[in-house]
């Protein structure tokens, strides 16, 4: 069964840092991109950063660039999403998916359960 489990949520203080990791089982994630979602009470899901399949080439939301960054370890079919500089306003629910390479949730058809970050003092 394709699952994809993210992990490395929590509550950190504004400023802080937090680096959330999507492993894959049952599929090799080589093959497809990676998107990191996230959805806030109240609001839409939204794109945050995906990687491509194969070039590593990246997109990264406006309110994120310059404080977030995707990887991935193919090795360990694992993409990661270190987050720098955490605001309140990046509390929501992340989520990773694999797809096609975009910041459009509807490219997207393995979706993981969500990790929860809150961003608060």
């Amino acid at each position: 069964q394709v699952q994809l489990v993210e992990s490395g949520g929590g509550l950190v203080q504004p400023g802080g840092s937090l680096r959330l990791s999507c492993a894959a089982s049952a599929f090799t994630l080589d093959y497809y991109a990676i998107g990191w979602f996230r959805q806030a009470p109240g609001k839409e899901r939204e794109g945050v950063s995906s990687i491509s399949s194969s070039d590593g080439y990246t997109y990264y939301k406006d309110s994120v660039k310059g404080r977030f960054t995707i990887s991935r370890d193919n090795a360990k079919n694992t993409v990661y999403l270190q987050m720098n500089s955490l605001k309140p306003e990046d509390t929501a629910v992340y989520y990773c998916a694999a797809g096609r390479f975009s910041l459009l949730p509807n490219l997207y058809n393995y979706w993981g359960q969500g990790t929860q970050v809150t961003v608060s003092s």
